[in-house]
């Protein structure tokens, strides 16, 4: 998969996982009442990041990321800094 943005200094380019849209005992959540997900998987590091590869799964601060759209494709910036965690497979 080509990312069309190059992130820099010590960003990086992720994309949403998707957010679950039923629960464990099977009820449907509406769009309006589904949490907003901080879960990302990552699509692109820049050269400063160093604790983050391509292909992690990351866990990070509640709106302290940038959301683009290029070629309608949702992306989201995230300085790593604002990373909390990675999420193990």
């Amino acid at each position: 998969m080509t990312v069309p943005i190059e992130p820099m200094a010590d960003y990086v380019v992720a994309q949403h996982e998707e957010a679950a849209t039923k629960t464990a005992s099977g009820l449907y959540i509406p769009g309006g009442a589904q949490e907003k997900p901080t879960v990302a998987k990552v699509v692109a590091v820049a050269t400063g990041v160093k604790n983050v590869k391509v292909g992690d799964k990351i866990v990070y601060k509640s709106y302290s990321q940038t959301e683009v759209k290029v070629d309608a494709e949702q992306y989201l910036l995230v300085k790593e800094e604002d990373i909390l965690a990675k999420v193990k497979a």
